[in-house]
């Protein structure tokens, strides 16, 4: 079964750093490309980062371009998302999804819509204070 789980997420102060992990499994993960994205309390969904398991290549939307960083270790089948100097606007549940073949290709680019991805996890709650 295709499950995508996110985790690490928790109570950070501002300025602080917090990494997430996405666990897969249930499918190719050298041949997809994992998203992701966060949703605020009475907001859309916004996508931060993709990363390219197939070729290594990687995507920033602005808000997280500078800040935060995505990585992958296919062995594993594991996508992290680094976060650093995080803000109170940064409260949010954070999620990763996956693009299966054979679009994962054309998945990193702008724009980062998760309603373009194949299956998305539930997510994990991050809340920055002040």
């Amino acid at each position: 079964e295709v499950q995508l789980q996110a985790s690490g997420g928790g109570l950070v102060q501002a300025g602080g750093s917090l990494t997430l992990s996405c666990k897969t499994s249930g499918f190719g993960f050298d041949v997809t490309a994992i998203g992701w994205f966060r949703q605020a309390p009475g907001k859309e969904y916004e996508g931060l980062s993709c990363s390219d398991t197939s070729d290594g290549t990687t995507y920033y939307t602005d808000v997280a371009k500078g800040r935060f960083h995505i990585s992958s270790d296919n062995a594993e089948n594991l996508v992290i998302l680094q976060m650093n100097s995080l803000k109170p606007e940064d409260t949010a549940v954070y999620h990763c999804a996956a693009i299966f073949p054979p679009d994962y290709g054309l998945a990193c680019r702008a724009p980062l819509l998760i309603s373009d991805y194949d299956n998305w996890g539930q997510g994990t709650q991050v809340t920055v204070s002040s």
